[in-house]
């Protein structure tokens, strides 16, 4: 077993220094790229950014431009820092330059070919857009969940006061996670999924909070593609593991809501809620919208709405 292990290590090792050296090599054309530091061999600059990256860019800029060159890992990249060129590249030139790199834990099932998160701005990207934002994130659908935000604000400081009144350690960062988390879920499927304090509902935050936490980690194999099969941190397995469990979440939520509507109860009246609107899609043309679009435009929301929660509830 240890001679297997050693033989693989091995190979793994002479197969990524033989590819390491032929890139570095390997004859290239000059591309005419802008200005910027140096870069070292194989990591490139990624050691320039320091512990404050915003800071070590600000600096690089008053020595290279507005508009530099970095290279992280084999990764090239563009920086641009001042304002009339940072609208050059937002606004006259957006079709152009929205295109970007696709981390690697977001090509579990396939979610980088499918979501509007991701594909080229061409023409399956705009109909999945039109839908975000006609359905998911119009201002009637906003005015329409007013109420619902009111709501779940009034659950957290009724929680927050109960913690108060019975002496009870209260876990401000978990409480304001599951108020956002059952906001998200309320304004999707019409149900809770999580319970401040419950560790009923601790399965379902812990999938949510660990998909954030792989989307803010610094995974090694968007930089070095060469590691993508090697997956040297796991993040892709993890990727895969923890987007299976929510999907099966949602199909099981669908399946109830298509079996209600399939039996047809007299006093059965349709949610107005966003997996409604998108099921109607689906009926209406299912070439516009599937099943498999529509449990990846939930995944995208989940991740928009909670992406950055776990920084904002630590403070």
């Amino acid at each position: 077993m240890d001679f297997l292990l050693f033989f693989f290590l091995l190979c793994a090792l002479s197969w990524t220094c033989f590819h390491v050296l032929k890139s570095i090599l390997r004859p290239r054309r000059r591309a005419n790229f802008p200005p910027g530091p140096p870069p070292l061999p194989i990591i490139g600059n990624i050691l320039q950014l320091g512990e404050n990256p915003h800071q070590s860019l600000a600096k690089l800029a008053e020595t290279y431009g507005p508009l530099m060159h970095l290279k992280f890992g084999s990764l090239d990249t563009i920086v641009v820092s001042s304002p009339e060129l940072a609208q050059q590249v937002l606004q006259k030139h957006d079709q152009v330059l929205s295109n970007r790199p696709h981390p690697e834990v977001m090509t579990a099932y396939g979610h980088n070919k499918v979501s509007v998160g991701w594909l080229p701005a061409a023409g399956r990207w705009r109909v999945l857009r039109k839908i975000c934002k006609d359905q998911m994130f119009s201002l009637q659908r906003l005015d329409s969940s007013q109420g619902l935000r009111q709501e779940k604000v009034r659950k957290l400081l009724d929680y927050v006061q109960e913690c108060c009144d019975s002496c009870r350690v209260l876990d401000m960062a978990d409480a304001l996670f599951t108020t956002l988390l059952n906001l998200t879920s309320a304004s999707l499927f019409s149900v809770e999924f999580a319970q401040a304090g419950s560790d009923s509902s601790h399965d379902f935050k812990g999938i949510v909070r660990a998909l954030t936490q792989l989307l803010h980690a610094t995974n090694l194999a968007d930089y070095f593609p060469l590691l993508k099969p090697i997956d040297p941190q796991g993040l892709k397995r993890k990727s895969m593991l923890y987007v299976g469990k929510l999907f099966r979440i949602f199909d099981d939520i669908i399946d109830q809501r298509l079996q209600s509507e399939s039996r047809q109860y007299t006093n059965y009246e349709p949610k107005n809620d966003v997996l409604e609107a998108l099921l109607d899609i689906s009926r209406r043309n299912e070439s516009e919208l599937n099943r498999n679009d529509i449990l990846h435009l939930l995944l995208v929301s989940y991740v928009l709405q909670n992406f950055n929660s776990e920084d904002d509830n630590h403070f």
